[in-house]
């Protein structure tokens, strides 16, 4: 006997190609990146990307609407200290910026924080 029930599939290409335009003035872009946490609320995406000492980046987020339905996005050095958020106050913001003072691998995680959709795109950008 099969359980009846329907999950909706994520399509993140609308919102990751949507996220590139929305980087703040001066960005360029590095990488889009898909959000698809279709596993639920306790899901983690997780991408790494060598970041350059002296430049600064900006990791923004992009869901339904003109909101970030929820979606979290915290950045980690390469020993896994958490370093941003874009959960402040129990508000969502929609980008971070984060100046690089080491060269290394980060990490970028993206967590569902009452989340109705589990579904986005991110854009990663830098300037110098």
């Amino acid at each position: 006997m099969f359980a009846n029930t329907t999950q909706a599939q994520c399509n993140p290409e609308p919102f990751t190609s949507g996220c590139i335009p929305k980087l703040a003035s001066g960005f360029n872009f590095l990488k889009s990146y898909k959000i698809d946490g279709q596993g639920g609320a306790k899901t983690k995406v997780e991408y790494s990307y060598v970041f350059t000492k002296g430049t600064q980046y900006m990791i923004n987020v992009c869901a339904t609407g003109e909101t970030t339905d929820g979606i979290v996005i915290s950045l980690y050095d390469s020993n896994r200290n958490k370093l941003v958020s874009s959960k402040i106050n129990d508000q969502y913001i929609s980008a971070i910026a984060y100046p690089c003072n080491t060269t290394g691998i980060y990490y970028i995680q993206y967590t569902f924080d009452e989340s109705n959709q589990f579904c986005g795109g991110s854009a990663l950008g830098f300037k110098r």
